[in-house]
């Protein structure tokens, strides 16, 4: 079921305050998909979802690999009968500023992440919202 980011419903976005572990589902350069369990975040305000991790991990490399345009992602999270997906694209984020935030918002709903010196942020312009919450 598609949701309006303009006017997204409270329990939509209570859901995706909640510790819920997501997957984040990103295409290889060959075209097939990679799909992996992450932690995440999103901010309705601006219509973005954050996703911390190690710049050499494969779905940083994928997003990479797409260049400045970045890559179609989803992100999903499930929950019993409730669900939600947000799609958009994806770049990564290498600068202090974005990862410290990215760090923050992680802190908030799951727990501070242990140090990472090759910590990146997957940042994800949300463009559809799906779900059953």
């Amino acid at each position: 079921m598609a949701h309006d980011l303009h006017d997204l419903d409270p329990a939509y976005l209570a859901f995706w305050r909640e510790y819920q572990l997501c997957t984040l589902t990103t295409l290889r350069p060959d075209g097939t998909p990679h799909v992996v369990p992450v932690g995440a975040t999103f901010d309705p305000a601006t219509r973005t979802a954050r996703v911390i991790s190690s710049r050499e991990s494969r779905k940083v490399r994928n997003v990479l690999a797409a260049g400045e345009a970045g890559l179609r992602v989803a992100l999903c999270q499930v929950d019993r009968a409730r669900w939600a997906t947000l799609e958009g694209r994806a770049v990564v984020r290498q600068d202090a500023a974005s990862v410290a935030d990215a760090v923050r918002r992680y802190a908030e709903r799951y727990r501070q992440p242990r140090e990472n010196p090759e910590r990146v942020v997957i940042e994800i312009a949300v463009d559809r919202a799906l779900g059953r919450a």
